[in-house]
């Protein structure tokens, strides 16, 4: 799958394309989010997407510069408005960690400290039956888990999102994004 080839919900005021690179940036105030802490919904984040059935497997590299409270960028699995898993970096207390939030009806957010540089990374998602994984790669190469959680399973979209509650103008990039056969079960590396 390409970039050329996926589906915008949300699409951002520009964009570009080049080769495997998604380059975006982002519009004023958007997000995904679902009542949990807030009391408010917000469905208005940058999602470039295609369909997937069964279990698979999404990576993609991404690089940004996290500057504003809660810029984020990652990959996204979609069942509906409201039930989504976002992964990937996000800007909160005046750094970059690795975030999750899964939303079933009510969002609920992880947050990890990575022990290296968030300004360009690679995350992997995988999904069997309704069980997420999330994985980041380390610099040696190796994948650490970061978060195990549940989605109902079903047809969905998979895909990147970027977004930026705070502020409009927040770029990020997206590399080789790939998306196949879910990898084998084993947790761990």
């Amino acid at each position: 799958m390409t970039f050329a080839g996926m589906t915008w919900l949300n699409p951002p005021p520009s964009f570009g394309i080049d080769g495997d690179a998604l380059t975006l940036t982002t519009g004023e105030r958007t997000d995904f989010w679902r009542k949990t802490h807030y009391g408010f919904i917000r469905d208005t984040g940058h999602f470039l997407h295609h369909t997937v059935v069964g279990d698979f497997t999404a990576e993609v590299t991404i690089a940004a510069r996290y500057e504003a409270l809660y810029d984020q960028a990652g990959l996204m699995l979609r069942l509906d408005e409201t039930c989504w898993v976002k992964a990937g970096i996000e800007y909160t207390d005046g750094q970059a960690f690795f975030s999750t939030v899964i939303t079933n009806d009510r969002s609920d957010w992880s947050i990890v400290a990575l022990p290296f540089a968030a300004d360009r990374l690679r995350l992997r998602l995988t999904r069997h039956a309704d069980a997420i994984r999330v994985q980041v790669q380390r610099p040696d190469g190796t994948w650490r888990l970061t978060r195990l959680g549940y989605l109902e399973a079903g047809p969905a979209q998979i895909g990147v999102m970027a977004c930026s509650p705070e502020r409009a103008g927040f770029t990020a990039s997206f590399h080789h994004y790939t998306c196949g056969p879910a990898i084998d079960r084993t947790l761990h590396d």
